[in-house]
């Protein structure tokens, strides 16, 4: 697969980007109530006018998924992505116009790709969305740019992708940023050996395990510890490809699992043990921390007397004292998280070798922390309202600082030298 960088501005004539309005306007748009119904008209009269308007199939398809329909939103791109693979997402009007980033992204959810629009949403940096995928020609030129990034996150699905990415990108005109082989490297199976051994990192082993082997265990004739490094009940069990919660349980013995497997007909599953992280105050508390460039950010605290946690069922809306916890820990996590874990949180960064990629995690009661995933696809934004998250707003403006501002010092003149990496 090879590509030809447009040089001296976008492409033209049919090689040209679709511009689009973009999922960071759209969400927005969405999270603050606003009726969708007359764009979405307005849209589809633009493709039913042109239905070769790639751009406007491709806004169809995000508000499909704001929507809550995933599968209509997804038949939608893939219309989109049969009529073009580059996607133009200009700087914000107000901005001062600066930067031109091209990102390397595979065919999905919002789940499958770095939140690169919300990161962006406030930056004067254009954006050209390049999508690869196996059986999708590959577009007529690159629009011109000073940086590029691999946007791809870690998955089974994507990583026909990266390995196609990682063959272009050997011989990149440009910077690129976030290397494929750093990004395979985060799957569930793979990160426990690269992070777990970190000095007060915990990961605990995952195991990537068949159906047959599960049902064995759950009947008695296959010990835990025989298919997973240090097995032992309770455990954590989830489908291959699950995200947000899907299809994720403890299980707490053999007729549990046999249970599970019975509500449940995939036929590969991540399996782990499960550990108490449960603070004092009996209350489980998960961070997502992103690192840019080394350099770790809050970017949310979810506390609830559950251990499956995910911010949007853990009550921050519902309870000022979790909001307050939460707005006490940015305030104080440069001084606070940020330096108890600071040796751990530096050999994820070093380990990891990536410009940009978060974690979920937590701590232990003995001060180690315990991480539960890595990936460059985590979803950061600043959209939850202003009236009862007043704090979050300035603390995701910094991450979305440091983020364009790393963009910059990767794509600038100053490093000429990154050009052949």
């Amino acid at each position: 697969m090879t590509l030809d960088i447009v040089s001296g501005g976008p492409a033209g004539g049919s090689a040209a980007p679709a511009t689009i309005i973009g999922l960071a306007t759209l969400a927005g748009m969405a999270f603050a109530g606003a009726n969708l119904g007359p764009l979405w008209r307005e849209l589809a009269g633009r493709v039913e006018a042109d239905p070769a308007d790639a751009a406007a199939l491709m806004d169809l398809a995000i508000i499909k998924q704001l929507t809550g329909d995933r599968d209509s939103g997804l038949s939608l791109q893939a219309e989109a992505l049969r009529l073009k693979r580059v996607y133009h997402r200009p700087a914000p009007a107000a901005a001062v116009k600066g930067l031109r980033l091209l990102a390397f992204m595979v065919p999905g959810d919002f789940m499958a790709n770095t939140p690169l629009d919300f990161l962006l949403a406030e930056s004067g940096v254009t954006l050209d969305q390049l999508y690869i995928a196996p059986g999708l020609p590959a577009p007529e030129r690159v629009p011109e740019h000073d940086v590029a990034i691999v946007a791809i996150g870690q998955s089974d699905e994507s990583r026909a992708a990266l390995a196609k990415v990682a063959e272009v990108v050997r011989t990149w005109q440009r910077p690129v940023l976030n290397a494929p082989a750093g990004i395979d490297r985060l799957a569930r199976e793979e990160a426990w050996r690269q992070f777990g051994s970190l000095p007060g990192v915990v990961m605990m082993p995952t195991a990537r395990l068949d159906r047959a082997l599960l049902e064995r265990m759950a009947q008695g004739s296959l010990a835990v510890d025989a298919a997973l490094p240090d097995g032992a009940y309770p455990l954590i069990i989830r489908p291959i490809g699950s995200h947000a919660g899907r299809g994720l349980d403890r299980i707490d013995g053999q007729a549990p699992l046999a249970s599970y497997l019975a509500q449940h007909a995939q036929g590969e599953f991540y399996l782990s043990r499960f550990v108490d992280y449960r603070s004092a105050d009996g209350h489980f508390r998960k961070y997502r921390i992103t690192l840019i460039d080394g350099k770790p950010y809050a970017c949310h605290m979810a506390i609830s007397d559950h251990w499956m946690i995910h911010y949007l069922n853990a009550g921050m809306h519902e309870s000022t004292a979790k909001r307050a916890e939460e707005a006490r820990f940015m305030a104080g996590f440069d001084t606070g998280f940020a330096r108890r874990h600071q040796q751990a949180l530096a050999g994820l960064a070093e380990r990891a070798g990536l410009e940009y990629f978060a974690i979920d995690c937590g701590e232990l009661p003995d001060g180690r922390l315990l991480v539960f995933e890595a990936d460059v696809a985590m979803i950061v934004h600043a959209m939850d309202p202003a009236d009862l998250f007043p704090y979050k707003l300035d603390q995701m403006r910094k991450v979305f600082a440091a983020f364009t501002a790393m963009l910059g010092r990767c794509g600038g003149v100053s490093r000429p030298k990154a050009a052949a990496r």
